[in-house]
């Protein structure tokens, strides 16, 4: 028997006993038209309205199409809907514990469907980044010659997981994670549909908001942890789904934080400054809250950054890159496993030896130019590449710094007004003794203070 996305057995059992399926199994959306989020993918004539024969008449066929999201956004539901939707013959494989030979299988099947009775096939293949190159390369010949329409499904960048000549030959289509707005539409609907909770309990605001949070984005979470609430009030009796019988039924505790009020600032602040502070403790303490409570995690990555200039500076000189890499690294892979992406940046920042003179010197340059210190750009420092700069004295006297001993020229660089001005004063923190060193050489050549015919 051909592997098939939703067996026979399981339908029957559905449709017999409905509530015996999970609430995330029952309430699949059974068209397109019903799918929570996505929307830039599913206008009319778009590749996945094609799939399941909207407009999909004349020369143009479907496309293949890659479905690229973190988990719990829907690329499995769409798949389902298509399954559902489509008058072809669907197909599914998992790269799990799929290979080459049922790779082939299915592509024999689908010459067979096609040249037989001319029956299309639509194979859905989930976790394509686990297949290999050769597995990959095996899917070519059918995806080419359209023996198959494939649709696959990965969370990991297909530009790095998924092989070239796979990928030019169909469509990479980009999931966006559900909105707070999107799981809000799906847990009403679970509420009140007669496939889910029928109106059996309702759902508070503030046990409502606790759900977002659980949820993290992810619509299956939220349906199962609703689900688990819903079925510890009926048993006790209650028609609501308070805020402590959620608590109890997911033991999962709700943290006081609200991402657009105090709480989002005011812990934002305290983890900052735990690891100004270099508590490395406390910054975790404060990291994990705003993970628990759901915040983005862009933001968070933002507030590294931040840190690692402001406070860390050049007494650690790669805290700006792994501050920024963490950063990167949380916009490819989302939550859950950005917390711990988060985790090693707030550890390397917090641990640092800390230097606030880059920031000091932004903010006393910026104040000398915004009280008028901005005088004319000396002559030998203009531009003097264009007809005519030499008669006005642009460039005359300029010293080339890499034809001199050392490669500093003694001239002035500074406008008069703020020439001799000192913005950064480096402290004797980690790395940055070493730049206060150079800084201190650096400045007594300038002034040709000194005979040293070599820096650093």
């Amino acid at each position: 028997m051909e592997p098939d996305l939703f067996t026979a057995a399981a339908e029957d059992r559905q449709e017999k006993d409905p509530a015996g399926s999970p609430l995330a199994v029952r309430m699949r959306p059974r068209t397109l038209d019903e799918v929570v989020g996505q929307q830039h993918l599913l206008k009319p004539g778009s590749p996945l309205r094609r799939l399941v024969g909207e407009g999909s008449g004349g020369p143009a066929g479907p496309s293949s199409v890659f479905l690229w999201g973190p988990p719990g956004i829907g690329k499995t539901t769409l798949a389902y809907v298509v399954s559902q939707a489509t008058n072809k013959r669907f197909v599914e494989l998992s790269a799990i514990t799929a290979g080459v030979k049922e790779v082939r299988a299915v592509i024999d099947g689908a010459r067979r469907a096609s040249g037989g009775y001319g029956k299309e096939t639509v194979l859905f293949l989930d976790e394509i980044h686990r297949f290999s190159k050769a597995q990959q390369d095996s899917l070519l010949p059918a995806v080419e010659n359209r023996w198959v329409t494939l649709i696959a499904a990965t969370t990991e960048n297909p530009y790095f997981s998924v092989i070239s000549p796979l990928l030019s030959r169909s469509l990479l289509l980009t999931l966006e994670p559900l909105t707070d707005d999107d799981l809000r539409a799906l847990l009403r609907r679970a509420l009140t549909d007669a496939r889910g909770l029928a109106g059996a309990v309702t759902l508070p605001e503030d046990t409502e908001a606790h759900l977002l949070r659980i949820a993290g984005g992810d619509a299956r979470r939220a349906l199962t942890a609703l689900e688990a609430g819903a079925g510890s009030a009926l048993a006790k009796g209650e028609k609501e789904i308070t805020l402590r019988t959620l608590e109890e039924s997911v033991d999962r505790a709700a943290v006081k934080y609200d991402r657009s009020g105090d709480q989002h600032y005011d812990v934002a602040s305290a983890l900052i400054k735990s690891i100004r502070g270099s508590d490395v403790d406390a910054a975790l303490h404060y990291l994990a809250r705003m993970i628990e409570a759901g915040e983005d995690p862009r933001f968070i990555a933002r507030r590294l950054m931040i840190s690692a200039s402001e406070d860390i500076g050049l007494a650690d000189p790669t805290a700006l890159q792994t501050a920024v890499a963490a950063a990167q690294a949380v916009a490819l892979i989302g939550f859950p496993e950005a917390r711990i992406t988060l985790s090693q940046a707030t550890i390397a920042l917090a641990l640092a030896p800390k230097s606030n003179a880059a920031y000091l010197a932004i903010d006393a340059a910026l104040a000398d130019v915004r009280a008028g210190k901005a005088g004319a750009v000396p002559l030998h420092l203009r531009d003097s590449h264009y007809k005519g700069a030499q008669k006005l004295g642009h460039g005359h006297g300029y010293q080339y710094p890499h034809d001199l001993p050392g490669g500093i020229a003694a001239q002035q660089y500074a406008p008069d007004e703020v020439h001799g001005s000192r913005y950064y004063e480096p402290t004797r923190h980690g790395a940055e003794a070493r730049y206060a060193d150079v800084a201190d050489r650096v400045r007594a050549r300038l002034r040709g203070a000194s005979g040293e015919t070599s820096t650093e």
